[in-house]
């Protein structure tokens, strides 16, 4: 899914495993994959929470955040915040966990809806501006979650390259400074 407006914060009413509410304008900078699920869903306790875990162990946590978002859109007496935090231990996940708020009429959670989701598990990924650039439902493959991750990650990368073959190419070699294994930074004055 292509979407090039700004992605509006989670509309949640409660986090579970971090201290503080997160918020999407906090995580600019970073990719941010958003795991959309219920526990009672067997794709996602099957598929999709192991990957978002698999996913928070394959990438610095400084480039990519992995967030859960339980969206419930069905047997809401049994799926509580309660019920929510004993599953969350139970199955040892130590992702951020948001709450989606629950709708006005109807079913569908607010986030849910704002993102049109269609089902869970949903992955959702967010580039490093707070575009959202893809999504999925259902089981996705590693590799190509991996893949779409990694070339979010690289199109800043290759920006900065860019900037940096621009400034040389515009003889302000004076703005290149703090070129090192890692690469060169542009300092402006």
């Amino acid at each position: 899914m292509q979407n090039p407006a700004l992605y509006p914060e989670l509309d949640v009413v409660e986090w579970i495993n971090t201290p503080r509410p997160v918020r999407l304008a906090d995580l600019r900078g970073r990719v941010v994959v958003l795991h959309a699920f219920q526990m009672l869903c067997p794709g996602c306790v099957m598929y999709g929470i192991p990957q978002a875990e698999r996913i928070v162990r394959a990438f610095p946590a400084k480039d990519v955040a992995v967030l859960g978002l339980h969206t419930v859109f069905e047997h809401h007496d049994v799926m509580t915040p309660a019920a929510l935090r004993a599953f969350a231990s139970e199955y040892r996940i130590n992702m951020p966990i948001g709450i989606d708020r629950p709708a006005e009429q109807g079913s569908v959670p607010r986030t849910m809806r704002t993102l049109q989701l269609r089902g869970t598990p949903s992955l959702v990924l967010i580039d490093r501006t707070g575009r959202i650039r893809h999504q999925h439902l259902g089981q996705v493959d590693d590799l190509r979650v991996g893949a779409e991750i990694g070339a979010l990650l690289a199109e800043d990368a290759k920006a900065e390259h860019l900037s940096v073959m621009d400034a040389r190419q515009a003889g302000n070699a004076a703005d290149l400074q703090g070129c090192d294994e890692d690469g060169c930074r542009i300092e402006r004055k």
